[in-house]
């Protein structure tokens, strides 16, 4: 009898560890809306459709992604339902589908949206609901404001800062500049053009804008802002253009006989978008450079392209191999699933906000060796390391040495 009790007593006393422990491994289990035991679900509204459609890849990239890592297990054991909706780069539909994501489908969290004008529709109220806005495709000085809108994070370099780095190098080659500018008539082409011609101004004002003309998303072409541009006397162009508008100015500049120093923005520079200006008309166009590219010799055999690409071959055989566009979608991507995996399995809101403050030091696929994101706790600029570098007809030749504002 005194056998059986010892027995009882003991397997009681196992049994009461093991409840214990289960209780304690549920009781660190912490999930908002979105989250569960088998599931994550996260958002973005990107353009699939209208004026800045060539963009709608980012979303097909991400969803691409996840249902691979999905195929492999998922993040901690569970699977990602992605959910990209189309906004077509309007505030109003960005409005809507984001409504949508969060009252409806109730995710977790929104990454990789893109357009500064569609964001800011929705940057009050995301941060009224304490739902992330992270690595957005936008570069707005707006985004680092952890103060007053700690739940929004950019995810590419902020507009000032590349501007200021590239006003710095026309002051380099061209003291004497004679500036002419094309900027998109919105947040995005605003947020470049001030700090530029601030920084000209602080030089001296030996360098001077001369001409400026704007266009909108909806214009068919942009062909009469750049004749009359030409017309200026300018020898340097600042072309603060996206998508289809910078494809054919790129083209026209070739076409008006006028050989400025021609400066892109960083977001401008995919392979897609110079292809269909012709790459040819691209040769000697200045930009700052952060990220690798695709479907180039120098990358081919990169581990992180060849990632990509495997991606690509068995998921998205449609998109072109040298879609650099496509690419950082995946580098956002990856990203993305580093900030849940190193959530564990508090997947509250709070803890995926901490683990993107905490992303420094962390390299995305997409970043040239060597840059790294550097956001903290109380500043969100996403990476101070960038590259001059100019396009010589086939590739960018990058400077060795990296740059700061």
């Amino acid at each position: 009898m005194k056998t059986t009790m010892k027995s009882f007593t003991a397997g009681a006393a196992l049994a009461a560890t093991v409840l214990m422990a289960a209780s304690a491994a549920h009781a660190q289990k912490k999930y908002d809306p979105g989250a569960s035991d088998t599931e994550i679900k996260l958002g973005q509204t990107v353009p699939h459709s209208g004026p800045g459609s060539l963009y709608g890849v980012l979303g097909r990239v991400a969803t691409a992604y996840f249902e691979m890592i999905n195929e492999k297990g998922g993040i901690n054991g569970r699977k990602v339902k992605m959910l990209s909706l189309d906004d077509s780069y309007s505030a109003p539909k960005t409005v809507e589908a984001t409504r949508r994501l969060v009252e409806q489908e109730e995710v977790l969290a929104l990454f990789g949206s893109l357009g500064t004008a569609p964001q800011t529709a929705v940057h009050k109220y995301l941060n009224s609901k304490g739902v992330p806005q992270l690595l957005l495709n936008t570069g707005a000085s707006k985004w680092n404001d952890p103060k007053n809108f700690k739940w929004t994070m950019a995810g590419l370099p902020l507009y000032p800062t590349e501007a200021r780095i590239l006003a710095k190098h026309v002051l380099s080659v061209k003291p004497n500049a004679k500036v002419a500018i094309l900027y998109q008539n919105d947040d995005f082409g605003r947020d470049f053009l001030g700090p530029f011609k601030e920084m000209l101004a602080q030089a001296g004002g030996k360098a001077t804008v001369v001409a400026e003309a704007t266009y909108d998303l909806t214009d068919p072409t942009i062909d009469s802002q750049l004749i009359n541009l030409s017309k200026s006397g300018a020898d340097v162009f600042f072309n603060i253009t996206t998508g289809k508008a910078t494809s054919q100015s790129v083209r026209k500049v070739v076409e008006l006989g006028w050989k400025p120093l021609h400066l892109l923005t960083a977001g401008s520079t995919g392979r897609s978008i110079l292809n269909a200006a012709g790459l040819e008309n691209a040769t000697g166009i200045v930009a700052m450079r952060y990220a690798k590219e695709v479907g180039v010799p120098r990358w081919e055999k990169d581990a992180d392209v060849m990632g990509f690409e495997e991606l690509r071959k068995k998921y998205l055989p449609n998109v072109d191999p040298d879609n650099t566009i496509a690419y950082a979608g995946y580098g956002q991507a990856v990203t993305m699933a580093e900030i849940l995996r190193r959530c564990g399995d508090d997947l509250t809101r709070a803890n995926v906000l901490k683990q993107a403050q905490l992303l420094a030091g962390f390299h995305s696929p997409y970043m040239l060796d060597g840059i790294t994101y550097s956001f903290t706790p109380d500043n969100y600029t996403p990476m101070k390391t960038l590259h001059i570098a100019i396009f010589n007809g086939k590739d960018w030749d990058i400077s060795d040495k990296p740059v700061t504002e």
